[in-house]
Parts: C-alpha cells; structure tokens; sequence
C-alpha cells in the first residue's frame, strides 16, 4: 500500500509539475502583458511537435532538439505572436474583448496548422525529455518560480513590469519600456508553454486537438492565483496533480465506479469549473466582445435571394443525395446561437458546442426510449423535447453573466464547455452503445431533409430577426453598448442576460439534433470544446451582429471541411480572428477619430436622452 501511495504521488507530480509550469507562464504573461493568453496550450502542442519532428523524423540527438525547441522556437514564438498580433492591440491601452478573440484565433490557427501539418491522428512516440524523473520536474518548477518571483518583486525590471500592468501610457511616460517587457512576458510564457508540451507529450496522445485542449483545462491553476500569485499557482497544481493521482486507489464499485473515475481523471477540469464559476472573477470588467468585433461584412439586400438561391441549389443538383450539404443548415442554426448571445447581448459565450451537443444526443436518448424517465419518442417529438432539456442548461452560463463580465464571463462558458464535453460526451455511460438515428418517416433521403432543415433554418432566422427589433431589441442593444447605462436606464440587464442565453442554449441545441439527425449518428468529437472556439472565432470574424454570417460561416466550414484538407478551415478561420483586432485598432488612430463606425464608438458615453425615452417606451 505504501509503494502504491507513492507511486501515484510521483505520477501526480509529473503531471502537477507540467501543470505549475502552464500556471506559471500564464501569470507572467498576465502580468506583463494584461492578455489571458487562452493558445497557451497551442504553443505547448507546437513545441511538442516540432521536438518530436526534430527526435524522430530528423534524428536530432535529445539534448540537442530539447534546447533548439525551448531555447528558441518557443519564445520566437512568443515573440511572433506579441509583435504580429497583440503588441497592435495594446496601443494605446490594452483591450481585454479584441486581446481575447485574438488568443482564441492564434489557438484555432495553430490547431489548424498542426493538423494540416502532421495529420489528425494521435502519436505515441513523443520523445521523453526527463525519463520517470518526477522529483527533477518539481525542482525546475519550484527554481523557476522562485526566480520569477524574484525578479518580479526586486528588480527594476519587475517595478516596469507592474508598472506597464497597472496603466501602460503612464508607464511609458515614466520612462519604461512597456513594449520590451510585454516582449519579455511573451517570450518566457511561450518558454513556459513549450517546456509543458514536450513533457506532457509522452505522458498523454499527442495530437492537434487533445494536448492543447488538456493546458487548456489547467488554466484553473492560474484562476485559482487570480493571474497573480506565482506560489499559489504552483501550489494548486501539484495539489490537483497528487490529488488526481490518488483517486486512482478509488474503487466504491456499483454505479457510482464510473463517476468517481470519470472525476479522478478529471479534477482539473472540476477545479476549472470550481475556479470559474465560483471563485471571483478576474480580468477585470473588459468590453463588449460585440463591439470589438470586426466590421461586419456589408451586404445590401439583393444578397439575401442570391443567398436563398445557393441554399436551394443542393435540391436540384444533388440529385436525393445532397451528401455533406445536409451539414451547412443545421450549423447555420448553431451559429446562430452566437447573433443572439454575443451579437445582440454583447456577451461572451465559448460553450454553444456544449448546449448543440447535448441537443444532439438527447435526440437520440429520447428517440431510443434511452432516456432517464422518458418511453421512446417519435424523432420530431424527441427534437422538441431536447431542446426543452437544454434550454434550462443555458442559464447555467447564462447566471455567471449576471455578475462576470469580459475574461471573467470567457472562462466561465468555456468551463461549463470543457465539464459537458469531459463529463457526458466522453463517458461511457452517457454515449456507449447508442443506435444508428433513424430519421422520421418520409424524410430519408437526404433531399426531402435537407428541404425541412431549411424551413427551420429560415424560422431560426425569423425569429432572431424578430428578436433584435421592438422593445427587447432595443434594450438588448443598449445592454450590449454600454451595460451601465443600461441599467440606469431602466433596463432590466440580468432578465436579458439570462434570456439571451436561454434562447442562445435552444438554437443550439435544436440545431445540434439537426446535425446527428443529418449524418445519422452522435460523434462527440463534432463538438468538443476546440471546435466550440473555432465556430465562435468563424461568427465574430464574419460580424457577430450579422444574421448573414451564420450562414456564410456555416457554408465556409462544411465546404472546407469536404474539399480541402483537415485543418484549412481553422487555419483561414485562426488567421482572420487573430489579425480582426488589428484592422479595428487601424479605424480607430488618431486621424481616424473623427469617422469611427457606428458599431464601435471610440468611447463609451451613456445612453443619451433619445436612447432612455426609447427604451422606456
């Protein structure tokens, strides 16, 4: 009993030291640079690949690779990252809404490039770099963070790295180099990030979407520190990484077997719900993500019959089987989930893959007589009664925005995202053995199905539409601009917040049963989290407020998805979120005051008098 004690106490190390490593990159990087770098775990796949490319496709000695790897490709990378993309975005001050979708972007383009580079498939030969040595993980750990901290605390480079924090312009004018130090914060989280990969690599399949969605969990360590304390961060990632260790030694047979196991391979992500969802917030109050979002594609309305005219072009040249067509209504309903969320309500929602998830697979319990309580359903009534199950869930997300805002509010729906997909989608219980989907009567050929998910398709948008005009489209448009105001308007703001992801959570859910109804079957990897950021980024980038980009998004994703490799359309989709700030920041420079668009004043003035009579009309 003792030698298992210890075992798995070493085994928790190893994974609690990678952990630390992640905390303690991403509170350096806050903190020199005010970004919740949400790639971090992108960085740390890259690393692990490229080591892996150097060891076992080049035949570079260990060392050799190790330090090429860590000691200059992962800071370059940082390096990129805050010339390129996040350095333009702190000018003059940092903007936590576009600093965000722009980290969404660089994760779903590295993501994608990985997967166009070395393929989807999970590799098991990642090279080890510290063979069972667990003891000297948590001494480079503790070594590292101790000097960190040192320097942070009393040096002059750690008052100029508080100082850039605190407020950048006045930093400046004190004569610190805020760009040379939010270049240093970049370069060591990158280090930080890379040293994470190649060490969890060999521990965990390493492949475009599991590692950087697994760093991704251990943000909760650096939540837990509140982006700040470098020991407490360390701390609780040794604590979960033995914690989580232990629970192995667990076995209280009968039902309960599977959940506690499922929670002992799981307790990061338990503490990064736990983290978000309870603890206070943090990164401040930020802005509306809507309003940060890149200047929606103008279409006059001429675009609309064009639109009309290609959807309906599958039913008359594809023959009964339109193939992977019947894809692009059903997710066009998904996005447009995030026009009402985040494009009317102004509100950060990274969990809508959760919500279409789930609408799919209790269409299919329901339809097969499998779910707790319920006989067998005819599928239309299962469809219905699925979206009534999920539409509660939204306000699961939707209490959290009651009180967080900005990174706050993005952590939040991205935990109740990453526990749906690790705690339902993934578990045994949940998705083992579930039947092929039978379509109702009449509807199976593709062709006749494809006609009735463009009827709901072209409700969904009736209903939006329908949505952002009248008194609620009103109010839901002065909470988006300017939530304060709002509310000293008479605006009701936590009724809105939780309708709006009450209906976003619906839409969601009725078009994820379209989707397994559509291929016929549930896969939980059609909505893992990843793929939860990559539809957002794909609606944000294409103007959150549009009810035209659900379908261009819907139509860009599927078609790339069938006719090109896998991981161009996260690539095309990564590239235009990440650089979408840039363009933004351009209209917003000195010479361009004067002409700043509509849907993105240069402040954030209450409502005028014209606004308050409106609303309260």
């Amino acid at each position: 009993m003792g030698s298992l004690t210890y075992d798995l106490t070493l085994a928790g190390l190893a994974v609690g030291s990678a952990a630390a490593l992640t905390g303690i990159g991403l509170v350096v990087t806050h903190r020199a640079t005010g970004v919740l770098n949400l790639a971090h775990g992108a960085v740390a796949m890259i690393c692990a690949y490229v080591l892996r490319q150097f060891v076992v496709a080049w035949g570079w000695p260990v060392p050799a690779a190790a330090a090429v790897t860590l000691l200059v490709v992962a800071p370059g990378m940082g390096l990129l990252l805050d010339r390129a993309v996040f350095r333009p975005l702190s000018t003059p001050a940092p903007d936590p809404a576009r600093t965000l979708v722009a980290s969404i972007g660089v994760f779903v383009l590295l993501v994608g490039a990985a997967a166009l580079l070395w393929g989807t498939g999970a590799r098991s030969d990642a090279p080890v770099l510290l063979p069972d040595a667990p003891w000297i993980q948590l001494a480079a750990v503790l070594l590292l963070g101790c000097a960190v901290g040192a320097v942070t605390r009393w040096t002059r480079f750690g008052r100029g790295l508080r100082a850039v924090v605190d407020n950048r312009e006045l930093a400046a004018l004190g004569g610190v180099d805020a760009d040379r130090t939010a270049a240093a914060g970049w370069a060591f989280g990158a280090f930080t990030a890379g040293l994470t990969g190649v060490l969890l690599a060999p521990l965990v399949r390493l492949d475009p979407y599991g590692l950087p969605l697994l760093v991704l969990e251990v943000i909760a360590v650096a939540v837990i520190a509140r982006m700040r304390s470098l020991p407490v961060a360390a701390g609780a990632a040794l604590a979960i990484g033995v914690a989580q260790a232990q629970m192995a030694r667990l076995h209280p047979g009968g039902d309960a077997e599977s959940v506690v196991q499922s929670l002992g391979a799981n307790l990061f992500v338990v503490a990064l719900l736990v983290a978000a969802l309870v603890l206070p917030g943090v990164g401040g109050a930020g802005g509306s993500v809507a309003r940060a979002a890149a200047p929606p594609v103008r279409i006059p309305w001429p675009a609309w019959p064009v639109a009309a005219v290609l959807f309906l072009l599958p039913l008359g040249f594809a023959g009964s089987d339109p193939g992977t067509a019947v894809q692009v209504p059903a997710l066009a309903v998904v996005l447009l989930s995030l026009v009402v969320v985040t494009g009317r309500g102004g509100q950060i929602s990274l969990g809508q893959a959760a919500f279409a998830g789930l609408g799919g697979l209790f269409t299919v319990l329901l339809a097969a007589g499998r779910f707790p309580g319920l006989p067998a359903l005819p599928v239309p009534a299962a469809l219905a009664v699925a979206v009534l199950c999920v539409t509660p869930l939204g306000l699961l997300t939707g209490w959290p925005a009651i009180r967080r805002h900005g990174l706050a509010l993005a952590l939040a729906t991205l935990a109740v995202g990453v526990g749906v997909s690790r705690f339902v989608f993934e578990q045994p219980y949940a998705t083992a053995g579930l039947p092929v989907v039978a379509r109702p009567p009449g509807l199976d050929g593709d062709r006749a199905y494809y006609a009735v998910e463009l009827a709901v398709l072209a409700g969904a948008l009736a209903a939006v539409a329908a949505l952002r005009r009248g008194r609620t489209g009103r109010a839901l448009a002065a909470m988006r601009d300017h939530e304060a105001g709002a509310q000293a308007a008479g605006v009701a703001v936590p009724a809105l917040k939780l309708l709006a992801f009450a209906a976003g959570a619906a839409l969601a859910a009725l078009g994820g049963g379209l989707l397994v109804l559509g291929v016929r079957a549930f896969d939980p990897a059609a909505f893992d989290p990843v793929r939860g950021l990559l539809w957002f980024a794909a609606v944000f980038v294409l103007g959150a407020d549009n009810l035209m980009a659900p379908l261009l998004a819907a139509a860009l994703l599927v078609g790339l998805d069938a006719g090109t490799e896998p991981g161009v359309a996260a690539v095309v989709v990564g590239l235009l979120a990440a650089l979408s700030g840039l363009r933004r920041r351009t209209a917003r420079t000195p010479a361009a005051a004067g002409t700043a668009p509509p849907w993105l004043p240069a402040t954030e003035p209450p409502p005028s008098g014209a606004r308050t009579d409106a609303l309260r009309a």
